[in-house]
C-alpha cells in the first residue's frame, strides 16, 4: 500500500510546488534534517541478524554493492553525454547513480518475490559506504560539469546517513519495545518526508522543469531501467538464483534520490537536485511495475506446471 501511494504522494507534492513555487522559497534548510530522519528510520529497521546475513552470504553482497557503485555512476555519466544534457542536469543525474540502494527497495524485494533479507543487507552495506564511495565518484564523474566538494560531501553524508542509521540502530537495541510499537508508521514518516524534500526541490526548479523536464525524465527512465537490467545481468552471470536475481536488480535500479537532491541542492545547484526529485517519484513507479510484473509470471508459470499432465 505504502508503495503504490508514494508516488501519488510525492507527484501531488510537485505538483504543488510547481503552482506556487514562492511558498516554499524558505525551505531549503529543512532537506538534510529530512533526509536525516529518514535514514533515522531506516536505522530503526535494521536488526544484528541483518548484517550477519553479510558473512553468511557475502558473494551475493559482494556483487550487488559492486553492481551498485559501478553500474549506476557509469550509466548517469553515459546517458548525460548522450542526451547531451547540460552541465547542471548532467552532474544531477550523475549524481543519482553515485548515491546508494533506494529505501523502499526492501517493499520493492518482496513485493517482486525476491530476497528480502539479501536485499536489507545490500541497502544496508550501500547506505554505510556510501560515505566513501559516493563523493569520490561525484567527484570524478558530475566533477566534470561542475566543481564538486568531494570532502564537505562525504561529511555531509556521514552527517545525513550514517549518524542517524547508527542512531537507529543504538535506540532498536535499548528501546525494543517502543520501536517495535513505532515501526508501522516508519513507511508513512519516510513517505511524508521525502514528499516534502520533493517539494522543496521541485519549487526551486520550477522554471527549468517547463523547459527541460521532459529530458530530464528521459534520462530519468533510462537510469532506472538500464539499471534494473544491468543489475539483473550482473547477478545471472554470477548465476545467483532468480530470487537474488531480482533483488539485485532492484537494489542497482532504484537509488537514494532523495540524498542526491539534497546533496545537489546543497553542493552543485538548485537545477542539479531536479533529476533526483523525478528519479524519487519515477523508480516507486518503476519498482511497483516490475514487481507486478514478475509476481504475475510466476502465476503464470505456476498455473501452467499444474496444467501439465502428470506421468
Amino acid at each position: 500500500m505504502t508503495v503504490t501511494l508514494f508516488p501519488l504522494l510525492i507527484l501531488a507534492g510537485g505538483a504543488v510546488a510547481v503552482l506556487p513555487p514562492e511558498t516554499f522559497a524558505g525551505m531549503g534548510p529543512w532537506i538534510n534534517p529530512l533526509l536525516g530522519l529518514i535514514m533515522f528510520g531506516m536505522g530503526l529497521t535494521l536488526t544484528p541478524p541483518d548484517f550477519a546475513l553479510i558473512a553468511k552470504r557475502p558473494i551475493p553482497v559482494a556483487i550487488g554493492e559492486v553492481a551498485q557503485f559501478m553500474i549506476m555512476p557509469l550509466l548517469g555519466w553515459l546517458i548525460a553525454a548522450a542526451l547531451g544534457l547540460p552541465p547542471a542536469l548532467a552532474a544531477g543525474v550523475i549524481l543519482v547513480g553515485c548515491c546508494p540502494g533506494g529505501t523502499a527497495s526492501n517493499v520493492v524485494a518482496y513485493l517482486a518475490k525476491g530476497d528480502v533479507a539479501l536485499s536489507v543487507a545490500m541497502t544496508s552495506v550501500s547506505t554505510l559506504i556510501a560515505r566513501l564511495f559516493t563523493p569520490v565518484l561525484a567527484l570524478w564523474l558530475a566533477g566534470q560539469y561542475l566543481p564538486v566538494d568531494a570532502g564537505s560531501m562525504a561529511f555531509s553524508i556521514v552527517q545525513i546517513v550514517l549518524l542517524p542509521v547508527l542512531l537507529g540502530l543504538v535506540v532498536r537495541r535499548f528501546l525494543p519495545g517502543l520501536v517495535a510499537k513505532c515501526l508501522p508508521a516508519l513507511p508513512w514518516l519516510s513517505v511524508g518526508a521525502i514528499t516534502l524534500v520533493v517539494i522543496v526541490v521541485v519549487s526551486g526548479s520550477a522554471g527549468i522543469i517547463f523547459s527541460a523536464g521532459l529530458l530530464v525524465l528521459v534520462a530519468v527512465v533510462a537510469h532506472n531501467g538500464l539499471g534494473y537490467a544491468l543489475g539483473y545481468s550482473a547477478a545471472r552471470l554470477f548465476k545467483l538464483p532468480v530470487a537474488s536475481r531480482r533483488t539485485t536488480a532492484i537494489e542497482v535500479g532504484m537509488q537514494n534520490s532523495g540524498l542526491a537532491a539534497g546533496l545537489a541542492r546543497q553542493y552543485l545547484t538548485p537545477e542539479a537536485a531536479l533529476p533526483g526529485a523525478i528519479f524519487s517519484i519515477w523508480h516507486n513507479v518503476s519498482g511497483a511495475i516490475l514487481a507486478a510484473y514478475w509476481r504475475r509470471r510466476d502465476a503464470r508459470n505456476a498455473a501452467l506446471r499444474d496444467e501439465q499432465p502428470v506421468g
